[in-house]
């Protein structure tokens, strides 16, 4: 990424000249849904015996894979019965491929044996996943909610919603936050090195996601919180002065990391929703999951996924700044008539044309896709679909129908898509 690139990423905070119907609003309640307790630091796997004493808590379930387990699971598993907490340790199944999803056969798992301790917590021990079917168990069973990252590698660990596979589709359900994060930096730190990249990937997603926001609150209305954008904002911009550190796995690369991941939850946990995280990166992500998954083929790592997809909507969106405005302009409204489904889709390129130089200001602060990939290679992350094995086939028909995945969000994907400006839709 050259000087010129990373002065517009690094200022990007938004055209003053933009100001939507929709700016400064935040989901009631969000600000009660602050993480209590969060520890980053050497040992924090030490203070989670306490912090249960302080709750009065006598009974867990631990929600682990094999390998987390191993790596942190079976070590905390044991504090906590020294000090007398009752332990329940579930080691998640994989499904025939040999993943660990979130589907209803995990979640059912998890909620039975809840259900059946009594344990009034659930301790999420592992990355993403394992956080989403701890979240929704919690959920479900009325349970406190513990954070225990083995890796950082997604901004999950802290977020309100938990993103689960239901009958092969992938749909987000609204549950709890983590009562409190332990985020122990000598577990983290020998986490493998693809998680790491995987991390970094999934942050630097948010570069389109911050856009495609933006974008959605311009053209449609959608509510935008200023204080939570700038939050991810300037975690990304943590990530992305430590890469060399975060791909080195150097106690302070990593600490960055998952110090960044963590904000990015508090960010979504601020607002209420996930605007501020996700965008079109993440709906083509859950695109080639939900494809592998109908496929019955080994899953992909959820960060690797995004980092490829920011890097592959960064082409298609300079390409748009490039057109310009001209191609929204049949889509547009001219008449008065009433407001059926074409005429609203009319309003939005209405909107798009008439707002066309904030919003292509702020399409050039998103970086080339060269300076994307490059920044990918340097935390030892993938860069390219066909690293990913995600075939042509795939990247096109995702790139026409990911925005699906997330139909009640408005991203420039679907105005793309949707708004018949762009009928034939090459690459």
């Amino acid at each position: 990424m050259n000087q010129a690139e990373m002065n517009n990423f690094e200022h990007g905070a938004g055209d003053p000249s933009y100001g939507g119907a929709g700016f400064s609003e935040r989901e009631p309640g969000a600000e009660d849904r602050a993480v209590p307790r969060i520890l980053i630091q050497a040992g924090a796997l030490q203070a989670v015996a306490p912090y249960l004493e302080e709750r009065g808590i006598r009974q867990a379930v631990i929600a682990a894979d094999a390998a987390t387990y191993e790596a942190a699971g079976d070590r905390l598993a044991r504090r906590l019965e020294a000090a007398g907490v009752g332990v329940q340790a579930t080691r998640i199944s994989p499904n025939a491929q040999g993943d660990v999803i979130a589907d209803e056969v995990a979640l059912l798992q998890l909620l039975v044996d809840l259900k059946r301790s009594g344990a009034p917590a659930v301790i999420a021990v592992g990355g993403g996943t394992l956080h989403d079917i701890a979240r929704f168990c919690a959920y479900a069973a009325g349970a406190a909610f513990l954070s225990v990252p083995t890796a950082p590698s997604v901004d999950g660990f802290n977020s309100l919603g938990a993103p689960v596979i239901l009958r092969g589709e992938k749909i987000t359900i609204p549950a709890v936050g983590p009562d409190a994060v332990f985020a122990d930096l000598d577990v983290l730190t020998r986490a493998p090195a693809r998680l790491a990249a995987a991390g970094f990937g999934d942050m630097l997603g948010k570069i389109t996601s911050l856009f495609d926001w933006r974008f959605g609150a311009e053209v449609a209305d959608e509510p935008y919180l200023a204080e939570a954008a700038d939050r991810t904002r300037l975690a990304l911009e943590t990530c992305v002065a430590n890469v060399d550190r975060i791909a080195a796995r150097t106690e302070e690369g990593i600490h960055s990391l998952i110090g960044a991941l963590i904000e990015s939850g508090l960010a979504m946990l601020l607002f209420g929703r996930s605007h501020p995280a996700s965008g079109s990166e993440h709906h083509l992500s859950h695109y080639w999951e939900m494809e592998y998954i109908r496929l019955g083929k080994r899953q992909l790592l959820h960060g690797a996924k995004v980092g490829v997809a920011s890097v592959e909507i960064s082409r298609l969106y300079r390409r748009l700044a490039d057109l310009g405005p001209d191609r929204w302009l049949p889509a547009a409204r001219t008449d008065g008539g009433p407001m059926n489904r074409d005429a609203l889709a009319a309003r939005m390129a209405d909107r798009i044309v008439g707002r066309w130089s904030a919003l292509e200001r702020e399409l050039r602060r998103i970086p080339q896709p060269e300076a994307l990939a490059e920044l990918l290679a340097r935390a030892g992350g993938p860069t390219t679909p066909e690293e990913l094995a995600i075939e042509p086939e795939l990247l096109r028909r995702s790139l026409r129908e990911a925005h699906r995945v997330r139909a009640e969000r408005f991203t420039l994907l679907r105005a793309y898509n949707e708004l018949g400006a762009f009928p034939s839709q090459p690459r």
